[in-house]
């Protein structure tokens, strides 16, 4: 009985023991004596960890400076964007500035009285300087072409109708370009911002004169030979006073070298 009291008594305290061990393991520190003649335990600390998560956690701080460039590239990257987008607003925005400052010059104009006149349909317009000198060029190339083929036809003589044509083709251009200035003086003759079928007409009758004038003499001058030189303007008066106008009617559509002009009443 003595020795089955003393088995079961140490089998107690070694169950006792491993039961303290695993305890240990557990708690951070744990300090604990053994009933009997057992020795203390040391403590343990949660300090110790096990290598895997000692391995992760190297791996993480590894990683670590790698993401935070990245996060502060997307940062900045959509700094920039909304930079741009300011910017941006804020030009939109001194656009609409200036508009509104003229609106409002326009407001106080208008409430001192200042007030738009009634304008004929599609307004006045004068034709600017490049306009004139444009027409006078076409036309003198139209027409130089025709006296070409009419001097010939009477004189028999490439030179003499080349002579023709040339002596009079810058003198006739210019002639024509100071007509065109002369002329646009006048608002008479234009309605719905274009000349109207009469101005057309006067237009192409008062040219027609003093184009036989002059081709009239010339001719005279180089062939030496009234007859002929006749027979060369007449021809060029009848066919040339209705390419004219035609040619008035075409340039009447065409807006280019138009400067409206709008009046004002105070």
């Amino acid at each position: 009985p003595t020795d089955l009291s003393l088995s079961q008594s140490i089998n107690q305290s070694t169950m006792k023991y491993i039961a303290f061990l695993l305890a240990a393991a557990a708690v951070p520190t744990l300090s604990f004596t053994m009933p009997g003649p057992m020795r203390t335990v040391s403590p343990v600390s949660l300090t110790t960890r096990s290598p895997l998560f000692m391995t992760a956690t190297a791996a993480t701080n590894s990683e670590s400076p790698n993401s935070t460039d990245s996060v502060l590239r997307d940062i900045e990257k959509q700094q920039l964007q909304l930079n741009k987008r300011r910017d941006s607003a804020i030009a939109k925005l001194n656009a609409a500035q200036t508009s509104l400052q003229a609106l409002d010059l326009k407001k106080k104009d208008y409430l001192n009285g200042l007030q738009l006149k009634e304008s004929p349909p599609g307004g006045n317009f004068s034709e600017t300087t490049a306009r004139s000198a444009v027409k006078a060029l076409c036309w003198r190339i139209i027409a130089g072409s025709v006296t070409f083929i009419t001097s010939y036809q009477f004189s028999k003589s490439m030179r003499t109708a080349l002579t023709i044509v040339g002596s009079d083709f810058f003198s006739k251009a210019f002639t024509m370009f100071i007509g065109e200035r002369l002329m646009n003086k006048s608002q008479a003759g234009r309605k719905g911002g274009a000349d109207d079928v009469k101005r057309s007409l006067a237009k192409a009758l008062v040219w027609r004169v003093f184009a036989i004038a002059n081709t009239l003499t010339m001719a005279v001058f180089i062939s030496k030979d009234l007859s002929m030189a006749s027979k060369i303007a007449g021809s060029d008066a009848i066919f040339k006073t209705g390419l004219m106008f035609f040619y008035e009617r075409a340039w009447a559509n065409i807006r280019w070298g138009k400067e409206f002009e709008i009046e004002f009443s105070i």
